[in-house]
């Protein structure tokens, strides 16, 4: 083990030097979970992408992030965190500008979504990377705190992205990816003044558990994301979709056996850790994806300009923020169960209730607000809660390795999300707006390309329909499809409050009443502090 540079005035502002720098850092990463949401009708009209391509803008970035997440927390204990910290942010600014220079023409969708991935590697590189910093740059029994505050500020940032997005969106949807530039900037500047502690490990790197997890989760999302496109009856969906999950199997049995494993499986064996995980995992099917559908929503179904519509998602987080703080009161008084299935019953109501307002067009925002603050208040009282208890639970395994395991569990449960829902969406648009125009006289093969064009036209006038209906029924038709894409965006809804109750039912069954009693403390590790959102 080797030692490098060592925290300047340890006991005074250096320690916070380090985690400012760490923040800025992970910002990037919190805000582009869900900044680029805003932009996608705009994204898409512009590149001219496919309604799986436009998807995959969002989920590439999930899925490479779920993938490597545990390979950039080992390549940050073997070539040390600080450099990987580094590494990371130029490889995620880098990849940001790339983005924001998505040529326009046949490569764009090709372009953007890989450059998508790479942000993800990034991602990957630099954030378990900073964790590890900024638990060894403060003294043991100042970590909890210095974690709470490390992800309470950068995780807010997820509520910062939709109007962040919504505003630089009014300009070009470009800026969106230019942002994370000077912020990159000022991460690399504090971190070379902060000097942190770096403590680093020789160690092999499993490069077999790597593929495997890489091609897994790939291959697994791959098929579930375009069988809207290649159909179920397609044996390359179901080949995908087979061969994906049966290397994640693989992945699984090989990690158990070998000595130094990329994800130490064996931590799943806790039956607390297994459960809040599971309910992390089927929770996050809901809590990313949100996002997406629902900004396509308010600017497809509502009219609503890019900045309007960041407002209408940072409604979610006026029931988000608060009951998160009652749900980490809840697991301090009363342990985990009671917020975590609270949350979920309380989530799955607010998302059944906004589907069920989701056509009245007509009452926009003003008939919503209070169904959607329901539904981010469920998850409000959830995540924070079973995310810690989670770590908590992990008392044999460091902090970083636990949160690493539920980073990767969420960051795919969000990639799934993505591509399962996503399909949902695209059959279900293309079916109601088939049905529409078919009673408008439109042919079914013409009706299709209708739909296909809606998709990418971030909310067509009704101009978009001149070739297929006559000029005095053009609005009439415009209304009655965007109504058609609010009843496939209901649908989305009623699913995730499906998904919610199957999170609930979950919880109830298989979480333990009380609080935890503390485990015997690691003094190499950190106390669990509220999870990030």
């Amino acid at each position: 083990m080797g030692t490098t540079e060592s925290v300047p005035d340890a006991g005074g502002k250096g320690k916070y030097l380090v985690l400012a720098a760490m923040i800025f850092a992970v910002s990037m990463t919190f805000i582009d979970m869900t900044i680029v949401s805003i932009a996608v009708p705009e994204l898409q009209q512009d590149l001219h992408l496919s309604s799986t391509g436009v998807q995959w803008v969002v989920n590439a970035y999930l899925l490479s992030l779920a993938a490597l997440f545990a390979f950039g927390g080992r390549v940050g204990d073997v070539l040390g965190h600080k450099r990987m910290v580094l590494v990371g942010v130029v490889v995620f600014a880098s990849a940001s500008a790339m983005c924001g220079l998505t040529p326009i023409g046949g490569a764009a969708e090709a372009w953007i979504i890989t450059f998508r991935a790479v942000q993800g590697f990034g991602a990957a590189l630099m954030f378990p990377a900073a964790l590890a910093i900024v638990v060894s740059s403060f003294p043991f029994a100042e970590r909890g705190r210095a974690m709470a505050v490390f992800f309470a500020v950068a995780g807010g940032l997820t509520a910062v992205g939709p109007l962040l997005g919504g505003v630089l969106s009014e300009w070009t949807w470009r800026s969106i990816f230019w942002v994370n530039i000077p912020v990159a900037v000022v991460a690399v500047i504090l971190t070379l003044k902060s000097k942190p502690v770096d403590v680093y490990k020789r160690e092999r790197i499993d490069l077999v558990g790597l593929v495997l997890i890489v091609a897994g989760m790939g291959l697994a999302i791959l098929g579930l994301q375009q069988s809207s496109d290649w159909g179920w009856d397609n044996p390359l969906t179901w080949a995908c979709i087979v061969v994906g999950l049966l290397l994640l199997v693989v992945f699984f049995v090989v990690e158990s056996r070998i000595e130094v494993p990329l994800v130490k499986v064996g931590i799943f064996k806790v039956r607390a850790f297994f459960v809040e995980n599971l309910v992390l995992f089927v929770s996050m099917i809901v809590f990313i994806p949100i996002f997406f559908f629902a900004s396509m929503y308010a600017q497809i179904a509502l009219g609503m300009s890019a900045s309007s519509a960041g407002l209408y998602l940072l409604t979610f987080f006026a029931g988000f923020a608060p009951a998160a703080q009652v749900g980490g009161r809840i697991l301090d008084q009363r342990g985990a169960k009671p917020a975590v299935v609270l949350g979920a019953v309380v989530s799955a109501v607010g998302f059944y209730l906004w589907a069920g307002k989701a056509t009245d067009l007509s009452g926009g925002l003003g008939a919503q607000w209070w169904t959607i603050v329901i539904a981010g208040a469920g998850l409000g009282l959830l995540v924070g809660p079973s995310n810690t208890d989670a770590i908590n639970r992990a008392s044999d395994t460091s902090y970083g390795e636990a949160t690493g395991v539920t980073q990767t569990v969420r960051n795919f449960g969000a990639a799934l999300g993505m591509a399962v829902l996503g399909s949902i969406l695209i059959a279900a648009n293309r079916s109601n707006i088939e049905s529409t125009l078919g009673g408008f006289g439109v042919p079914k093969a013409t009706a299709d390309q209708v739909a296909q064009s809606l998709s990418q036209s971030g909310g067509a006038s009704s101009g978009s329909f001149s070739s297929q209906v006559p000029a005095g029924e053009q609005q009439k038709l415009f209304e009655a499809v965007q109504g058609d894409f609010a009843q496939s965006i209901q649908l989305i809804l009623y699913c995730m409050a499906g998904v919610m109750a199957v999170a609930a039912v979950i919880a109830l069954v298989g979480l333990q009443r009380g609080k935890q009693e503390a485990p015997v403390e690691d003094p190499g590790a950190s106390p669990a502090p509220a999870a990030p959102a």
